[in-house]
Order: structure tokens, then C-alpha cells, then sequence
């Protein structure tokens, strides 16, 4: 942690000192960081601070619906101001920099606009209770010009910046006279899990809506073209073989270019070079391969982190070092019961570490010792846009593990955003909202002309 100099103190956040009650501050407003802090502003005795250095929240599956312009945002985008003031809890923008585990203070970063303005100083928050909930980003394994040349789908920001750059190209192409280059309206996504398989599909349907609309002589009979790029031997790797073959399969009869067991060279401005020298020339290169921590955590002094900057914690989801840190969501190091590896990053562990904590934290301040967070595994399901969903439920849901496609598979791919929408908003509210949308008039294509 930085050392402040008198003169350059941060100043001290007074909103969490309510006397008597229980200061619990969350850095990160994501889905687990989010819900947590919803659940946990009911309780009289604990006084909640979310940080975040967003202003809204949009549940990261999601991203690619955002990222291909099939999504309203109005409807699914929550802000975190009104939403505090409506929960009981506190909001204040900014990003984690540093922590004083002795002072039990977090420290925060001044918040700087995209117009270079300062928002708000730097700042320690005072805390009881520390949650670290700051999720996941892509992982680039130090493959060069990935951060030079490809776009990533990690936050808002990021999937409407895409959205901007797909709709120039189109807008682009259109409005062109001669014949299109050949890569013109070539997307090529690097990793092709769960991400990854789902853009595709989704700009699939975007691009054969988009183009169609007003097309000129040179987009007549050039749609979107959509490239898949995975190193493993098959797509969408956590997935039994069956339904990764399933998936392949639809993609590739949609007109998606799959290129499985290709690992990625060098990305270029205008195209991805392949270990084995081919070169795949594209307009627009996406990276949605790997995971990992933010970098920032591995900073923290005293706490332990992993290789992909995870830290590590107990079965209890406190960190390993600090009864007083928790990690939860997908930057949490979490071993599963049985020793067969770790909790998955994945949004249904974020719900339940969430839950888990709203539920047990209450009684752990009175004194009471936490019990062992048990993961529960529900299967994966990846979204192929309008064509179809796949995926593999296990017996937590269905009594044994088993395969589901087709309607069934996303209907309960739906029911998971369900379920986060009722931790933020309860079950009545999204009821009620369901059946209002179900209810309203085709307004014809989802697709949004930005």
C-alpha cells in the first residue's frame, strides 16, 4: 500500500461509522458483490459501502447480447446509486488500490473521467468486514498485440465500445460503392468457450439484420463473417464432448468459421496469426480466451493469491491470512469439498457464495463460527443466440446428470438470470416484469441500429 505523506492523505469516509453497527465494505459490484450487498443492507445492525468505479450494473453473461446490439439495456442495466438508496446500503465510486489489514482501512483511488476530470479524491474506507468481489478478466497468456489490437468483453464499457466499432463497419460497408476487401466484415473471436461461443452466435443474427437493412450493391451478398478461433481440440472444452460436438455442428451450418486446436501467434491490427504461420486477415479481433484476477490483488500485502491472482481462501470464503477478508465470485480461490479442484468462475458460484454470506454473516458478528460453504454444480448451458442453447445439467437439478438442448435447455438458461434479477429485485417485482414483457407487442427485430 502506498505510503501517504501528511499533506497527501487520502481523505477519510465518514458514511460507514454509524455507531453500533457492523462496517462491511464490498469492492466490486458484480453479481456477487451486488447481490451481497442487497441482502445484507436489511439488516439494522450492519452499516454496507458497495465500491465500484462504475456507475451501473449489467450481469456479465449478458456482455455479448450488449456487445452484438440485441439487448435493451434499459430494461436489464441497474444503477448503483438508486439502487443503494432503495436496498439501505451505501455506493461510492472509485477503484481498490491498497489496504492497511492493521488500520482494517481500504484505500481508494481518485476517480479521473474519460475527460480527465477528477470525480473524487482518494479515499481509505474504514471497515469490519471486507468482501473482495472485484470478478475476473480475460487472460492473454502474454500473446503479443492482444492489447495493442483486440477488443475484450469485460465490463459495459468494453462491449459498447464493440458495439460501436460493428456498427462503423457496417454502417461503413453500406454506404461503400466498390466491391469489400476481402477480411471487410470479418470478425474473428480468439476462444471459443463459454464467451466466445456465444458472441458468435449472437453477431451471427446482428450482422444478417444489420446489413439487411438498407443494403446497397456491395453488402447484397456479403453478410457478416464470423470466425472462431480456440486452441484446444474442441469448442466450448468444459462442456461433455457431446454437446461441444452439438454446438460445433449449428455454428458451422449458420455459416461460422471454426477453427479448433489453432493457438494464436501474434494478433495484428488487421489480422491473427496462427502458430503454424496462417495468417487470418479480420476488421475486427475480439480476445475472450482464459481468465484471471485483477493484477492488483497479488499487491495486497499478507493476503495469498494463485497463479491467475486469485486469493486464496477457506472453505468459510474468508482469505487464508485475514478471518476479517472475504474473496467471493470469481476472484475467490475456492477448493471444492472433495479435493477435485476448485469452485469454477462461473455465475451460479457467484449467487451462491452471495447467498452464502448474506445468510450466515448476520450470525457470525454475534459470535457464531461460519459453516463450510458447499458449492452446488447445476450444470453449464451456453446460449447460441436464437438458434439454440445446449448444455449439461447435473443432479443438483435433475436428480442425475443429463444432457438438455433445444427449448427445455433455454428455458433454464433464462431461469438462471431469473434468479439473479429476484436477489437484486425479489421474486415478485421480476414476476410481475416477466409477464408485463411476455405481454407487450412484437416490436419486430432485437437488434438495435446505434
Amino acid at each position: 500500500m502506498t505510503t501517504h505523506t501528511a499533506a497527501t492523505l487520502p481523505e477519510r469516509d465518514q458514511t460507514t461509522e454509524s455507531a453500533g453497527r457492523h462496517r462491511v465494505v464490498i469492492i466490486g459490484g458484480g453479481a456477487a458483490g451486488l447481490e451481497l450487498a442487497t441482502q445484507l443492507g436489511k439488516h439494522e445492525r450492519f452499516s454496507v459501502t458497495l465500491v465500484d468505479k462504475a456507475r451501473s450494473h449489467i450481469w456479465k453473461p449478458k456482455l455479448h447480447e450488449i456487445a452484438a446490439g440485441s439487448m435493451n439495456m434499459g430494461r436489464h442495466e441497474v444503477g448503483y446509486l438508486a439502487h443503494a438508496r432503495d436496498h439501505g446500503f451505501v455506493y461510492r465510486m472509485g477503484e481498490m488500490t491498497g489496504l492497511d489489514r492493521k488500520s482494517r482501512e481500504v484505500a481508494i483511488a481518485p476517480f479521473i473521467d474519460g475527460e480527465g476530470e477528477q470525480i473524487t479524491p482518494a479515499r481509505t474506507f474504514p471497515y469490519d468486514t471486507l468482501v473482495l468481489a472485484v470478478g475476473s478478466q480475460s487472460n492473454d497468456f502474454g500473446t503479443p498485440g492482444v492489447k495493442e489490437h483486440a477488443l475484450k468483453l469485460e465490463c459495459l464499457s468494453d462491449a459498447a465500445r464493440f458495439n460501436r466499432k460493428l456498427m462503423n463497419a457496417c454502417f461503413r460497408a453500406q454506404a461503400q460503392e466498390s466491391v469489400l476487401a476481402a477480411a471487410q466484415l470479418r470478425v474473428c473471436i480468439i476462444g471459443a468457450g463459454a464467451t466466445g461461443v456465444e458472441l458468435a452466435a449472437e453477431l451471427l443474427r446482428t450482422g444478417r439484420e444489420v446489413l439487411a437493412y438498407g443494403a446497397s450493391v456491395s453488402t447484397t451478398n456479403k453478410g457478416l463473417e464470423i470466425h472462431l478461433v480456440e486452441a484446444a481440440d474442441r469448442i466450448l472444452p468444459a462442456l461433455p464432448p457431446r454437446l461441444s460436438a452439438a454446438a460445433h455442428k449449428l455454428l458451422t451450418k449458420q455459416g461460422i468459421s471454426v477453427h479448433a486446436g489453432a493457438k494464436v501467434a501474434r494478433v495484428h491490427q488487421n489480422g491473427v496469426e496462427l502458430s503454424h504461420g496462417e495468417l487470418l486477415p479480420a476488421e475486427i479481433t475480439v480476445w475472450a480466451a482464459g481468465v484471471r484476477a485483477p493484477d492488483f490483488l497479488r499487491s495486497l500485502p499478507g493476503l495469498e493469491t494463485n497463479r491467475i491472482n486469485q486469493l486464496a481462501v477457506r472453505p468459510t470464503l474468508q482469505t487464508t491470512n485475514d478471518p476479517r477478508v472475504f474473496a467471493i465470485g470469481d476472484c475467490a480461490a475456492c477448493a471444492k469439498p472433495d479435493g477435485q479442484g476448485f469452485v469454477p468462475p462461473r455465475a451460479q458460484a457467484a449467487h451462491q457464495q452471495a447467498a452464502f454470506l448474506a445468510r450466515h454473516l448476520p450470525t457470525h458478528v454475534e459470535g457464531r463460527p461460519l459453516p463450510n460453504y458447499m458449492y452446488r454444480d447445476f450444470g453449464s448451458l451456453v446460449s447460441l443466440g436464437s438458434y439454440s442453447t445446449v448444455g449439461n445439467l447435473m443432479g443438483g437439478v435433475v436428480g442425475k446428470s443429463m444432457f438438455v438442448e433445444g427449448v427445455f435447455a433455454k428455458l433454464m438458461y433464462l431461469s438462471m438470470y431469473k434468479m439473479h434479477e429476484a436477489a437484486l429485485h425479489g421474486w415478485r417485482r421480476v414476476t410481475l416484469e416477466t409477464l408485463a414483457r411476455c405481454l407487450e407487442p412484437s416490436s419486430g427485430s432485437r437488434v438495435k441500429l446505434h
